[in-house]
């Protein structure tokens, strides 16, 4: 269905382990421009449900004339029905395409032309096509193939550390980098891990394995070499199949992206196999391919790599922002001697109380906003993006604990979700799209409050969450260190500004901003308890006691309140099963 001035409005969705791109595309007879890019979560066909692949579909932004939605795991001839039944019960008017991330990606790299495609991510495959004829070697998935695989590195590392520890009883270098990159404590919490773990989580490792080969470990620069070297075997296999004796090669994906060592290597093992093929990077999204197709494009021009409309303007307002400015006062602090440093940091630290007392009313209209949304059983959602999601999170974490309340009165939500914790995922803040969507699948309400955190005051995951959130009916809150940033307008219910200045490190807003962001956190969450009556006088009166130092905390609680020796508290808690309010 074209537009009235012959346009058409065409969307391209490309989905596997690790994300989903999409892209939409307006064309006309003179050509196409982007009208907006954007990547959700991961959308592994045979890893999602219907209902949840329709609630990531639906926050692709824009109407679309024509879709192409091409997901891995979308094989069989039932898979691509149903795959067209989701996307067209969010796009009904629209003409379908679907299909698996092999054509998307084939399509990105070669558009109607001949050539082989070798993807290697999450997981692995080669496609080759020669005058309409097509041949594939991999792709079986992890327990059959993925050879040469992000997970089939990942799985390796996890073997060989597992083994040097049982052969040995230590635990190496290699296990140590898994246990820090998966931030695990023991060897046997890997147990519990992989129990849980899907082929996504597992080839997060692949970095690992890389680092131990460039190292020189043994049996990861055979599996980085072996990887290579399959991947090469596959790409020949096709190509004689296919008669090609100096086809096009397109290496695709995540680890010849990432790891150019990786690229280099199936080029060297190719090259002994193919001596004539032209070995070339695919950078370009698979969202490009999926819409070429979708589009029904006959020709095999290159693909424009999509700029989202207004990037330009939305980088100059970041580096304008105070956050991102140069603090005078530290302009040769890598020449000052360690005390007049320490001492430049802790002066600092004045500017956080300044700031946070010229944000007074505004942080008590926002614990009055909370106090009365979980007071009339709502709830409290942070959220946020790398430092501020981690201090969102870290606040949640503590209400339990230290007031007994239940773990989904005060929730955290991070760019990235639990990995982001310990690792740093801020690619993920900049798509608006995940915010909204992380927004529906924790179900926030009407009667809940969602407290966006972002230093600058435009962080997209934020922004995103906190206007889904304000469509569903739920109070908003936005908490920055940046008073001179563009307002939402309408504005949010509550906008708290802490002008903390310049950062000491240029843009390191884990310093200043980092600090008055806790304070006031701690001010949100903790006044609203009180106002609660989780606190009386100034004593936790709901504390949770849970171990040796809070089961002394709560005696010496009870003894001071009711007059009572330490022994005889000890004994009117256990008589109350250690529920401090109810001793009292």
């Amino acid at each position: 269905m074209a537009m009235a001035n012959g346009r058409q409005r065409v969307l391209g969705i490309e989905g596997g382990g690790t994300k989903t791109e999409w892209v939409l595309l307006e064309t006309d007879g003179a050509g196409q421009r982007t009208l907006g890019h954007g990547s959700l979560p991961a959308a592994n066909l045979r890893a999602i449900d219907d209902a949840a692949l329709e609630r990531l579909f639906r926050e692709i932004p824009g109407g679309a004339d024509r879709v192409g939605a091409y997901l891995a795991g979308c094989i069989s001839a039932a898979d691509h029905e149903r795959l067209r039944a989701v996307a067209r019960s969010v796009w009904p008017a629209a003409e379908i395409a679907v299909g698996s991330d092999r054509d998307s990606g084939f399509a990105t790299a070669f558009g109607a032309a001949d050539g082989i495609l070798v993807i290697a991510g999450t997981g692995s495959a080669v496609t080759g096509r020669r005058a309409g004829r097509i041949e594939r070697a991999g792709g079986w998935g992890q327990l059959l193939g993925d050879q040469g695989s992000g997970y089939s590195l990942g799985m390796r590392a996890l073997r060989s550390a597992l083994t040097h520890h049982d052969l040995t009883g230590h635990v190496s270098q290699l296990a140590e980098d898994i246990l820090r990159t998966l931030a695990l404590n023991r060897l046997r919490d890997l147990i519990r891990w992989v129990a849980e773990a899907d082929k996504m989580s597992v080839a997060r490792l692949a970095p690992v394995a890389f680092a131990a080969a460039r190292r020189g470990h043994p049996e990861m620069l055979a599996a980085v070499q072996g990887g290579a070297r399959i991947l090469a075997d596959f790409t020949s296999a096709v190509a004689r199949r296919l008669e090609m004796e100096g086809p096009r090669v397109a290496a695709y994906g995540g680890l010849f992206a990432h790891e150019r060592e990786y690229l280099d290597l199936f080029k060297g093992a190719l090259v002994e196999l193919l001596p004539d093929a032209e070995v070339g990077l695919c950078e370009r999204s698979g969202a490009h391919g999926a819409a070429w197709l979708a589009s029904g494009a006959g020709d095999a021009a290159p693909m424009a790599v999509p700029r989202r409309e207004g990037d330009e303007e939305d980088l100059a307002e970041l580096a304008s922002a105070i956050t991102e400015q140069s603090n005078p006062r530290s302009s040769h602090i890598d020449e000052l001697p360690t005390p007049e440093m320490v001492a430049l940091f802790i002066s600092e630290e004045d500017r956080v109380t300044e700031a946070l007392d010229a944000a007074r009313a505004e942080i008590g209209a926002a614990v009055d906003l909370v106090a009365g949304a979980l007071g009339a059983g709502g709830r409290l959602f942070y959220v946020g993006a790398g430092t501020s999601g981690r201090l969102g999170v870290l606040d949640a974490s503590e209400i339990p604990p230290t007031f007994s309340a239940p773990p989904e009165w005060v929730q955290g939500i991070i760019a990235g979700g639990a990995d982001a914790l310990h690792r740093s995922v801020e690619q993920t803040e900049d798509q608006p799209e995940e915010g909204a969507l992380a927004i529906v699948e924790r179900g926030v309400r009407a009667a809940d409050v969602v407290c966006g955190i972002a230093a600058s005051g435009r962080t997209p995951f934020v922004l995103g969450a906190l206007a889904r959130a304000r469509e569903i009916g739920a109070k908003t809150i936005l908490l920055t260190s940046n008073p001179s940033r563009r307002r939402a307008q309408p504005p949010w219910d509550v906008e708290i500004d802490l002008p903390t200045g310049p950062e000491l490190i240029t843009g390191s807003t884990r310093l200043k901003a980092g600090t008055a962001t806790k304070v006031c956190l701690n001010i949100l969450s903790t006044c609203a308890m009180i106002r609660l009556g989780k606190v009386r006088g100034n004593l936790m009166v709901d504390v949770g006691v849970s171990n040796a130092k809070l089961r002394d905390r709560a005696i010496r609680l009870v003894a001071h309140v009711r007059g009572l020796a330490y022994a005889e508290a000890r004994q009117r808690l256990q008589e109350h099963g250690w529920d401090v309010r109810a001793c009292l």
